[in-house]
């Protein structure tokens, strides 16, 4: 026989008009203060020669704190990609380093960030470098991101790039970036809500890439506190890549590329962007373009690549920027294309502090 019996009573119940407006306030404020109130909670420890984690590359919101701390204890920072990073190199061997070693006292901060492409640098410093202003930056130009039109972005084809949320969604068009509209707008609020940057943070930092929920799921009889307790991974004492010459590994003797124009060039007017963006903060910038490993160029190859790099300095002198060309290092203190190892970062620290490069950028805007 069925029960057809209505039931009398529920589970559920009504708000009044104060409670939802006692709710709505309880949500806001976890909204907006939460993120304030981790910052707090938990310990950054960017001491000398402190880079980003390798695995944290994708945690703008770390990087955001990183430039936060270094903008108060440092008058100059280090931009760029894995060169000023220091993909070759353990922590204690990379350009600000030795630019720290050479002046007795700890006044680089390395804010290089691996694989940040021109587009995606721009991003970064727009989104999440609003902290740097007024001080002395030394602004890493890698040649590398001009040497096909596929690393320029300019093919149609559909990108496999990182950092994908921070190039531009819609104000300018990247032929290879085929993202859907509604992902587009979600990496938009990621980048300009700080809950969202700060869940974000979390995932990355203690729940291994997962979605907390997701995590949940996997781990069903452990706390989700627990990864929490452990704090922020330090940086690995180590080299990313293998530091050995080029010369040993298979990377071509004699590369041919195939180096763009600077007009049209989707990485290098992003390159511009940072410049600008730096500078309408009141900051210095040097710039120091490469110096590529033109080692390993074909002769063809290296002309234009030398054409290009003029391109560069005439953009820069006309903008009265502050730059430096070094020279190549020797063959034997790259660990590729544009990476050098860490007899590469001394030699060219050298020549910042020896070669006057460095005193000629004091700390006042350029305009």
């Amino acid at each position: 026989m069925n029960d057809t019996t209505e039931p009398t009573s529920s589970n559920s119940f009504a708000l009044s008009g104060r409670q939802w407006a006692g709710l709505a306030f309880f949500t806001v404020a976890v909204y907006l203060l939460a993120p304030l109130a981790w910052r707090r909670a938990e310990k950054l420890e960017a001491g000398p020669d402190y880079r980003i984690p390798y695995e944290l590359s994708s945690d703008y919101w770390l990087w955001s704190r990183m430039a936060t701390q270094a903008a108060a204890t440092h008058d100059t920072i280090l931009v760029g990609d894995s060169v000023v990073w220091g993909q070759y190199v353990r922590p204690g061997e990379t350009l600000s380093h030795y630019l720290n070693a050479l002046e007795g006292r700890d006044r680089y901060a390395n804010l290089g960030l691996n694989g940040s492409y021109p587009a995606a640098l721009a991003g970064l410093v727009e989104h999440y470098g609003g902290a740097i202003r007024g001080k002395r930056v030394i602004l890493h130009c890698n040649p590398l991101w001009l040497s096909s039109p596929k690393v320029d972005l300019r093919e149609d084809e559909e990108l496999h790039f990182n950092h994908l949320g921070l190039i531009p969604q819609f104000s300018s068009r990247i032929p290879g970036y085929k993202e859907e509209v509604s992902r587009r707008i979600g990496k938009v609020v990621d980048r300009n809500v700080p809950f969202n940057g700060w869940t974000n943070h979390l995932q990355i930092a203690y729940f291994g890439g997962a979605s907390i929920p997701g995590w949940t799921l996997d781990h069903p009889y452990e706390s989700p506190f627990k990864p929490l307790s452990a704090g922020l991974p330090s940086p690995a004492d180590k080299a990313e890549s293998n530091p050995v010459p080029w010369t040993q590994t298979d990377i071509p003797k004699r590369n041919d590329m195939a180096w763009v124009d600077l007009a049209g060039s989707i990485q290098w007017a992003s390159f511009q962007r940072v410049v600008d963006l730096l500078q309408q903060r009141g900051n210095t910038v040097l710039v120091v373009i490469g110096p590529y490993n033109e080692h390993l160029l074909k002769e063809s190859s290296r002309v234009k690549y030398q054409e290009l790099q003029r391109g560069i300095e005439d953009w820069l002198k006309e903008r009265k920027v502050a730059y430096v060309a070094p020279a190549p290092l020797p063959s034997d203190q790259y660990g590729d294309a544009s990476h050098p190892l860490s007899a590469g970062y001394a030699l060219l620290a050298k020549e910042l502090v020896t070669g006057g490069f460095l005193a000629a950028a004091e700390s006042k805007p350029e305009r």
